[in-house]
């Protein structure tokens, strides 16, 4: 049998509907206040066949519910509303106080910047005078491209007969002039196959009696093919007329790079900031270094001190000598080291690694700041929103530099690629970019997970087609004509630029004015980085040694080589076991620590200091 009960399930109405039926419980009837008893009556429907048997199923109800009905009479409604109510307060409460909070401190920020003006980064140096544009030099006619109408007419008619010989008729032809390439743009014929056109590069150069010819079929946009040509006599692209330029002047980028000329003649300005890090490659002598030191005027001219900061690694140890003048204004480094520029391969990973300490600590600034680049968080501490007693400074861009990468890796290996490809990765937005010149980035060179994140990237003159896909992931800059000569893409179009020319004249004047003004203190100081000790406790326990540790250290300090091969070869050993003893020949202090491909360095002069630092490790 069932009761079908139709309940708004609330305590007040169960005990109200129970009392109303079977009228138990008759003390409690006196403690329930006169407001409970005004609740709506529950509807009950019945079924009057089977009443015995609902009144027996109803009995039983009552009694399990007794205990809850007990315990419940001494609840209130009036206390119940009470504790929401308060509850409800509270949380209002709250809310309005976060409200208050945060308006209080927009207003703090908005009365401080009333008072004293948006917080100005460059205060320190206040007087600094950027280079001025007279002391770079001028070459040829300033930058103004002299026009051999004969040279242009004769190219013309020569592309035009070369193609006709293979009846590929041409509707129309025009010539745009660049500093040391011209360009030629056709329109052929209807019915006229592209590829057909693009099999004949060879052929042309031919006719023409040129190197270096490119062909573009067809040119994005244009609906026209590109034949480009080497002028007869290039114009050097000066870095003078590109600072002076309209294009660099009025950028309105975070980190300009000046890189030089197109073949329209028109200045190329790119965003680091945007790329976000770039890879230089191409043969020895075609222009890396120069485009290096064009990369960096760029930016010292466009930028104060106190907004861009440079990390240069320099194993050629001569190219980036010159900027040591300005370390107190532009350069980074480590605490506690003489050098600003770094050209021992041991320093570069501690200053990789001591980057990668501060990318994590920018992040968490980032992060507390609730911003989500350093382009915001520097707008919001310019503003006064963040307090600089809660942790929070002003952040300088920092942009590394590697002149040839590819010396780093052979003789550091792994230890270079780890930070790297964090920095890669994850560096890009708290401001930290890389630039790396390398002469083939293949894979040994320049891992995929590193490679994948430099989208730009700018090939100068290679050798093969082959060296042109590593750099660029197609050809073409095996047919430049080099001497700055250079592809640039950023991950879509090709672009071809003649780089801006800067020497180490002009660059010395430039550091020199610089380096004469007033500086700061010191460079700016990266995070300490402090690396794993070399060697363990147990390599070290003189009972743990190797039973030929003695023998082999003997015959490493007679050779005055300490590598592994050396003990294989003269005492018959697996490769497994030499490489243990010469961990423990390092942590003995015997021979130095690990330098790549080089073999160690041997502490220890002769037999007899060995000799005498064994007798004195054993009494000690």
């Amino acid at each position: 049998s069932y009761i079908v009960l139709k309940i708004k399930l609330t305590p007040e109405k169960i005990y109200q509907w129970i009392k109303e039926k079977f009228k138990i419980n008759s003390q409690k009837n006196q403690i329930i206040s006169n407001d409970e008893s005004k609740l709506a009556d529950l509807d009950v429907k019945e079924n009057k066949e089977n009443k015995e048997s609902e009144t027996k199923s109803s009995v039983k109800l009552s009694k399990d519910l007794k205990p809850t009905i007990e315990n419940f009479s001494s609840i209130k409604k009036s206390d119940k509303t009470t504790k929401n109510d308060k509850a409800d307060d509270i949380k209002i409460e709250i809310k309005e106080n976060i409200e208050e909070e945060i308006l209080d401190e927009d207003l703090i920020a908005k009365n401080l910047v009333k008072k004293y003006g948006e917080y100005d980064q460059t205060l320190e140096l206040k007087n600094f005078q950027p280079p001025s544009v007279d002391l770079l030099k001028e070459y040829d006619n300033g930058g103004v491209i002299t026009i051999n109408e004969e040279e242009l007419e004769e190219n013309k008619e020569k592309i035009i007969d070369t193609l006709g010989n293979y009846k590929i008729g041409i509707d129309q032809i025009k010539a745009t002039i660049g500093p040391t390439v011209t360009l030629y743009e056709i329109v052929p014929e209807a019915g006229i196959r592209i590829s057909k056109i693009k099999n004949l590069e060879d052929d042309i150069a031919l006719s023409l009696s040129a190197l270096g010819i490119r062909i573009i079929a067809p040119i994005p946009g244009k609906g026209t093919i590109g034949i480009e040509v080497p002028n007869k006599n290039p114009s050097i692209v000066s870095m003078k007329s590109v600072i002076s330029s309209k294009n660099y002047q009025e950028a309105e980028m975070e980190l300009p790079l000046a890189l030089g000329k197109t073949i329209s003649n028109e200045t190329y300005i790119a965003d680091l900031t945007k790329m976000p890090h770039l890879l230089m490659a191409g043969a020895t002598g075609q222009g890396k270094s120069v485009g290096l030191n064009a990369v960096l005027t760029s930016l010292i001219y466009k930028k104060h001190p106190s907004e861009v900061k440079f990390v240069l690694v320099d194993p050629k140890k001569v190219e980036l000598t010159l900027f040591n003048k300005i370390e107190r204004h532009y350069l980074a480094k480590l605490p506690d080291t003489e050098e600003a520029i770094i050209t021992d391969n041991k320093a570069v990973i501690k200053t990789l690694n001591s980057l990668c300490i501060e990318m994590d600590n920018r992040y968490e600034m980032l992060k507390n700041a609730m911003c989500r680049n350093i382009k915001e968080y520097n707008a919001k501490f310019k503003q006064r929103k963040l307090n600089p007693e809660s942790g929070n400074v002003f952040l300088p861009y920092i942009v590394l530099i590697i002149d040839e990468f590819a010396d780093l890796i052979m003789t550091t290996g792994k230890e270079v690629e780890t930070p790297i490809a964090r920095l890669a990765q994850l560096a890009r937005a708290v401001g930290i970019h890389l630039i790396i010149a390398t002469q083939r980035p293949s894979v040994n060179v320049i891992t995929g997970i590193i490679k994948a994140n430099f989208p730009a990237r700018i090939a100068f003159r290679v050798t093969s087609k082959i060296d042109s896909r590593t750099i660029l992931d197609s050809g073409g800059a095996d047919q430049l004509i080099g001497r700055g000569d250079m592809l640039y893409t950023q991950g879509n179009d090709l672009v071809r630029i003649q780089c801006a020319f800067v020497d180490s004249p002009e660059i010395k004047k430039i550091t020199e004015f610089i380096g004469s003004q007033k500086a700061y203190a010191s460079a700016h100081e990266l995070p300490e980085y402090i690396g794993d000790e070399s060697g363990t406790s147990m390599d070290n326990n003189i009972e743990d040694r190797d039973v030929l540790f003695k023998e082999a250290a003997e015959v490493i300090v007679i050779a005055q080589q300490g590598s592994a091969s050396l003990l294989q070869r003269k005492m018959k050993l697996g490769y497994n076991r030499a490489g243990r003893i010469i961990d423990q020949l390092e942590a003995a202090g015997i021979v130095g620590p690990f330098e790549g491909s080089r073999a160690r360095d041997v502490l220890i002069s002769d037999i007899a200091s060995l000799n005498a630092f064994l007798e004195n490790e054993k009494n000690n």
